[in-house]
């Protein structure tokens, strides 16, 4: 089996351009993709496309080039978007550049894989207008309208701004083979337009042959995006999600979802991950699959030592291991912060008679909606402090807790809240 044909097995690819087959497997190959900075970090949703570079590398790649759209992110890509994107200030782009080359340095770096990364704002910055429009003889309009990507946004009316972006990714494609020979340009399922306006537009304007792949967009069953909860995105920055929220986020995928997003996202042989497959499916072993993911890519972006503390975490607060294990784990207390948590004083909370009154004082608002929320809870057995049910609302506060750094609150199976003391 061949990398594009295991690509496929695993639900990677989605389109590709005729002959690439034998292209890539019979030369040498120097392979681009492109992310416009249009925030300050990369998110699960660019994980496909660096894991596909990662895995082509493995096999026939010989140069990887990832282009950071400090000129297109200007502009802003209307493939299959339904309104307009708001522009963004050049010192906000710029400085997004600055994060994602940082970012994709080091990821790169973590495992031994080369990249050259590029900015298109160093060509697009020496261009003038005159020049620019001159490369369009290259495109005719009919062409660029025919794409679906924008084809949706012509009936609604699209500006001239964002309908240029077709030409700036191809012109991109052309700089890149001229100056690099970069031959092939991998992208997301939503890029096949502007790929195949590349391959063309290299085609008319110096006669090479080019190559194109994109990788398939993952959509949940809910119909939204991967990589999108209801908190928004899943950053790679550990500062925009912790690791432990990272890590969550996997273990979190339902099972419905999960061989699916294994396929595509694990570094792991296919045999190796069918074998777990077959154990989570026959032998009905819950989250087989969503742990040993999260554990692989947690790692994969934050390192082993991340991935091991997100464990113990993990371990503690959904295992069947005793509390005090986890006062005692000194290396993991600082992810403690990445729980939704809040600071309280300890003089206020001496004052606590009722375990309700604890309750009350330091969890309202901030994690039961109201003192109603909290009876309600603590009636129908939700409640736990430092793993230890609430029975009652009179139930006495041990107020030896208050000795500690922090405590324990739950709510139902998955909802936890830290309460620190000051």
């Amino acid at each position: 089996m061949n990398v594009l044909e295991e690509l496929v097995v695993r639900g990677v690819l989605k389109d590709k351009s005729v002959g690439v087959e034998d292209f890539i497997l019979k030369n040498k190959v120097n392979i681009y993709c492109g992310v416009d900075p249009t925030g300050d970090s990369l998110h699960v949703g660019h994980l496909v496309p660096i894991i596909t570079l990662m895995r082509l590398k493995n096999v026939c790649v010989n140069n990887i080039y990832l282009l950071i759209g400090g000129a297109t992110g200007m502009i802003g890509d209307p493939s299959f978007k339904s309104v307009e994107r708001v522009f963004l200030e050049k010192s906000e782009i710029d400085r997004n550049v600055c994060c994602i080359c940082d970012q994709v340095k080091s990821l790169f770096n973590m495992h031994n894989c080369d990249v050259n990364i590029v900015n298109n704002s160093e060509w697009y910055s020496k261009m003038n207008v005159i020049d620019f429009l001159r490369e369009g003889k290259y495109m005719t309009v009919n062409y660029m309208s025919s794409k679906e990507s924008v084809k949706r946004r012509i009936s609604d009316g699209i500006s001239f701004t964002e309908f240029s972006y077709q030409l700036l990714q191809a012109y991109d494609f052309y700089y890149l083979n001229s100056k690099f020979n970069v031959n092939v340009q991998l992208g997301g399922g939503d890029q096949w337009g502007n790929v195949t306006s590349g391959i063309d537009f290299i085609r008319k304007k110096n006669g090479n042959q080019v190559h194109g792949i994109t990788t398939r967009l993952l959509v949940k069953s809910n119909g939204c995006k991967f990589g999108k909860t209801e908190g928004g995105c899943v950053w790679l920055d550990k500062k925009k999600t912790s690791p432990y929220e990272f890590f969550q986020f996997w273990v979190n995928i339902p099972d419905d979802e999960i061989i699916e997003v294994t396929k595509m996202f694990s570094l792991r042989d296919i045999s190796s991950i069918d074998t777990d497959i077959s154990n989570q499916v026959e032998n009905k072993c819950r989250s087989v699959l969503q742990r040993e993911l999260a554990k692989e890519m947690t790692s994969f972006i934050h390192g082993d030592s991340e991935m091991k503390k997100c464990l113990e975490i993990s371990d503690v607060l959904f295992g069947s291991r005793d509390f005090e294990c986890f006062r005692n784990i000194e290396d993991i207390i600082d992810n403690l912060k990445y729980i939704r948590n809040v600071h309280v004083s300890r003089s206020k909370l001496s004052e606590c008679v009722s375990c309700y009154d604890f309750l009350c004082t330091a969890c309202l608002n901030s994690f039961f909606e109201s003192k109603s929320d909290i009876s309600r809870s603590i009636a129908s057995n939700s409640v736990f402090i430092n793993k230890i049910k609430v029975r009652s609302r009179e139930e006495a506060f041990n107020k030896d807790i208050l000795n500690y750094d922090f405590i324990l609150v739950q709510k139902g199976k998955k909802n936890y809240f830290i309460v620190f003391l000051e």
